[in-house]
Order: C-alpha cells, then sequence, then structure tokens
C-alpha cells in the first residue's frame, strides 16, 4: 500500500460526537468514514483523480487463510 497522508482535524464536539455515532452504524472507524464522505464529494465535484486507490472494505480485515500444513515423514 502507499503511503498515506496524515492530517490533524479540528472538529465541533457534536459534529465529531454524530460522525463517531455514523461510523459506527456503518462499520467503519471515523477516519475511514470522513475518508468515505471526501472521496463521495470529490466524485461528486468531479474532482476525483483518476489515479486514486480503492478503499478498504467495510468491517473487520477478514483473517488471512491459514498455511497448509507439511506432511510430516512417518516412523
Amino acid at each position: 500500500m502507499t503511503d498515506r497522508k496524515k492530517i490533524l482535524l479540528r472538529l465541533d464536539p457534536a459534529v465529531h460526537d454524530e460522525l463517531v455515532r455514523w461510523a459506527a452504524e456503518e462499520l467503519r472507524s471515523v477516519n475511514a468514514q470522513i475518508e468515505f464522505l471526501v472521496r463521495q464529494s470529490l466524485s461528486q465535484a468531479g474532482r476525483l483523480p483518476g489515479n486514486v486507490g480503492r478503499m478498504r472494505r467495510r468491517g473487520r480485515p477478514s483473517r488471512p487463510a491459514p498455511e497448509p500444513e507439511e506432511d510430516a515423514p512417518c516412523g
């Protein structure tokens, strides 16, 4: 994955509280919800860059598949 930019965002506490509730309903972190909303706004305005990467899926990351066990030598 490419490096991600970090920003400081100051929000009104009431806005933050509602954002937390909304993110929980959508099974996203607050950070992912903010990114989702920014991307949605950029897309609607026709300003989303064509080379932007895809967002991660909602919810918990899936577990990696277990590695197959090697056959143990008999005897």
